[in-house]
């Protein structure tokens, strides 16, 4: 018979709690239910959902619980980023003319979701077309400050108890700042790691699927179910490890909250006797970000032909001066900054020969005051460029919001920053608390 309580469902991760329903300890019916109760009594005031059918959960639940529960993803409640196709849901990629425009097919991450078992919430806000202009979600620590963008809602409802695991896509900094602001793991892995099919396309060479959890061990998970790499699932704590300590360019822009961050992970890496070393930032760094803009510029430009030149698409103002301002970059531009990108991720790998992973900013500070903006990806765009995967860890609280940080691994090396991930979460003894 199952057991556990709803008070005593909504505490545990999402490993514990697909394991707990596995072994016949509650029913995915009870996780439906005490996470819909969690999201009437929170979703007014942080506002994560575009899409949220109650019954239609239910449904998904009591059929889950008359097939069995076997699946490695078993009853996780999931949010979908809504610019990623679900075929029984609406997906309107944060844009009115779109709003309630169905597709015919999930897209693979959620197909793969769904074979796993995992039971989908609903759609998640995302701002418009996945860039620049807010959509309605407030932080869930302070609705009067933004929740990052553009992977708002995901980060939100994770943040406030309301999912255990939300996929986010990043073309900028749209899961790694976001999760630091909500004090959320996020994971961006290799580009590529997790297939962006049918997810509406910005910039083909930057955009990557990501997730939101509440642990490192709930990403791996994920990802080895969704990335079709079971072994990743099985990551443990890095035992030898050895962390870059990284101040990318234009450091000046961490705040006092990224800064205490920082120097508490730091302390707690080296406490555990993890070995620390301190890496020069080269000259060369500070032009990343004006190589980033170029790539995006040209391929969104491209990507986002239609909405921007059709009159049957209603764009806001500040997505209009965001695709003015890429749509300015040449072919020559272009093809110049991704010569520069791969010049420099070699660099970057050299750079890299003695570390395993770079300790860095996760943004620049808490969550600013303001719903206008989605905040400054500055720490986030060249991890972005170069394709290579990053975690957001939650590290502290500062004035009473949560500010994480960043650690970064080579290109293709998802299980060993994950592994890095692991042994630095269990360091800082922090992790993830309801909103």
């Amino acid at each position: 018979m199952p057991t556990l309580s709803s008070a005593e469902i909504l505490p545990l991760d999402a490993t514990a709690l697909s394991a707990a329903l596995r072994a016949g300890q509650t029913t995915a019916t009870a996780i439906a239910e005490a996470y819909l109760d969690r999201i009437a009594a929170r979703e007014a005031e942080v506002r994560a959902f575009e899409y949220l059918n109650p019954e239609q959960v239910l449904r998904a639940a009591h059929a889950l619980d008359r097939a069995g529960a076997t699946g490695p993803l078993a009853g996780v409640p999931l949010g979908v980023k809504d610019v990623i196709a679900t075929h029984d849901m609406p997906t309107g990629y944060g844009n009115a003319s779109y709003a309630g425009s169905r597709t015919v097919c999930d897209a693979p991450c959620v197909a793969f979701a769904r074979g796993a078992q995992a039971l989908v919430l609903g759609k998640t806000v995302t701002t418009e077309f996945a860039m620049a202009s807010p959509g309605k979600t407030r932080n869930p620590h302070d609705p009067a400050r933004t929740p990052g963008g553009s992977s708002s809602g995901s980060c939100a409802a994770v943040g406030a108890g309301m999912a255990l695991l939300a996929f986010g896509t990043q073309t900028a900094g749209s899961v790694i700042r976001p999760a630091s602001y909500c004090g959320v793991v996020g994971y961006k892995p290799t580009i590529g790691l997790i297939n962006p099919a049918e997810v509406k396309v910005l910039a083909q060479s930057l955009d990557t699927l990501g997730l939101l959890t509440r642990s490192v061990r709930d990403a791996a998970l994920a990802a080895a179910v969704l990335g079709r790499r079971p072994a990743l699932a099985e990551v443990a704590p890095a035992e030898q490890l050895r962390v870059g300590l990284f101040r990318p360019a234009p450091f000046e822009k961490a705040g006092p909250g990224t800064l205490a961050a920082l120097a508490a992970a730091e302390k707690a890496l080296r406490d555990a006797g993890v070995r620390v070393v301190a890496l020069e930032t080269p000259e060369w760094f500070a032009e990343v970000h004006e190589a980033h803009h170029r790539v995006m510029g040209f391929e969104v430009a491209a990507a986002l032909a239609y909405e921007r030149t059709s009159e049957l698409v209603s764009l806001t103002g500040v997505t209009r001066d965001f695709l003015a301002a890429k749509a300015a970059v040449t072919a020559a531009e272009y093809d110049a900054a991704l010569a520069w990108r791969d010049a420099r991720a070699q660099a970057m790998a050299a750079l890299m020969a003695d570390v395993d992973v770079l300790l860095v900013p996760a943004a620049a500070d808490v969550a600013p005051e303001g719903l206008e903006s989605t905040g400054d990806p500055a720490f986030n765009t060249p991890w972005t460029l170069f394709q290579m995967p990053a975690v957001t860890l939650p590290a502290l609280r500062h004035g009473g919001l949560p500010v994480g940080v960043q650690l970064v691994g080579r290109r293709g090396a998802d299980a060993l920053t994950l592994a890095a991930a692991l042994r630095a979460e269990a360091a800082l003894g922090y992790g993830w608390t309801a909103a």
